[in-house]
């Protein structure tokens, strides 16, 4: 029979580490990660939310409108006509995001003649209703979009600061944020656009 001692006993012990809780907690983590990884990714690419500025958009989106932006589609594909974009203005940094739908894309000619739309010369047949363009601004003469330049205008066509001004112009990729997809609020009119 051993005897015990009294007192203090400063030998280590052997902890065993149980292997199975290190597994389980290995697993959650990888899990989390994943998990940050895809919300980010999401947010980042198609959950940008902005909001629309003034009445420019009027029938299809209304001023204080929130929107969710897709900014992963337009790094592999390029905006269509009749494709709603948020962009900023000249890549002005410090202005608010616009947005506006695209009516003529790289390569084609745009003139607003008798308060008529033409794109490459021939009447453009809109989805939406539009109100006959009282003011053609630059848009009077003929204009050849470069390589890399997009042509819009607001559903609101005569109140609306678009590409037929000046301080606007044709619209660079570059400029380009995403393609508006998703209105969030108000809640009555949440959809796709």
């Amino acid at each position: 029979m051993r005897r015990q001692r009294s007192g203090l006993n400063f030998t280590k012990r052997k902890k065993k580490i149980n292997m199975e809780i290190v597994k389980e907690v290995s697993v959650w983590a990888v899990e989390i990660a994943i998990t940050l990884l895809l919300a980010f990714t999401f947010v980042y690419f198609i959950g940008l939310r902005t909001s629309v500025v003034g009445q420019s958009m009027a029938e299809t989106l209304h001023s204080g409108d929130e929107i969710l932006v897709n900014r992963f589609i337009y790094k592999v594909t390029n905006p269509k006509p009749n494709d709603i974009i948020v962009f900023l203005p000249n890549g002005n940094e410090k202005s608010h995001y616009y947005v506006k739908r695209v009516v003529a894309v790289p390569g084609d000619t745009v003139l607003i003649e008798n308060g008529v739309l033409y794109v490459n010369g021939e009447l453009l047949e809109e989805e939406i209703d539009v109100a006959s363009i009282e003011e053609a601004g630059l848009a009077s003469e003929e204009i050849t979009l470069a390589s890399d330049e997009f042509f819009v205008l607001g559903d609101n066509r005569n109140n609306s600061e678009d590409s037929r001004y000046a301080n606007i112009g044709n619209i660079k990729k570059e400029h380009i944020i995403g393609k508006a997809w998703f209105r969030i609020a108000p809640w009555g009119d949440m959809g796709f656009l």
